[in-house]
């Protein structure tokens, strides 16, 4: 297997959040990040917003990570996001659902993968202001990929 290690200055993780103590579930998930050894670099501001499902559900709070060098490959980080979302109490019975927790890998420097484990870019990142203004914050402009 071809390690990624060094090869990407930068990953950004998505963390949303709108059940139980919503701004506590994403402080744990940034301690999950750090005790998983993934180096949080960049935490952006929290934003609420409105969920996007056909549900009856609470507001989210988000907001966006970066993770700096040195960074295990992206599978590696992905089974990492989902062991920390697995512990926070995230359960997937009804897709969109509500979340204690919700942590995707929107990007992992330039790579890009379309396997059934793992796509990168995330498919549905430039659909999502609510990842795009929070992403905008911590990635310069001169930092931000090619979308």
């Amino acid at each position: 297997m071809f390690s990624h290690r060094n090869h990407a200055t930068r990953a950004y993780i998505s963390l949303g959040s709108n059940l139980g103590d919503r701004a506590g579930n994403l402080l744990l998930a940034v301690r999950g990040m750090m005790h998983a050894a993934l180096s949080v670099t960049c935490l952006s501001s929290i934003y609420e917003t409105e969920p996007i499902s056909e549900f009856e559900q609470p507001p989210f709070l988000n907001m966006v990570a970066e993770l700096g060098n040195p960074l295990p490959a992206p599978e590696q980080v992905m089974a990492r996001l989902l062991r920390i979302e697995y512990a926070l109490g995230r359960t997937r019975e009804v897709k969109d659902g509500p979340r204690t927790i919700d942590l995707d890998l929107l990007l992992y420097g330039e790579v890009q993968s379309n396997t059934q484990y793992l796509v990168l870019p995330h498919p549905r990142l430039h659909e999502r202001r609510f990842v795009l203004e929070p992403l905008a914050e911590v990635a310069p402009r001169g930092d931000q990929p090619t979308l």
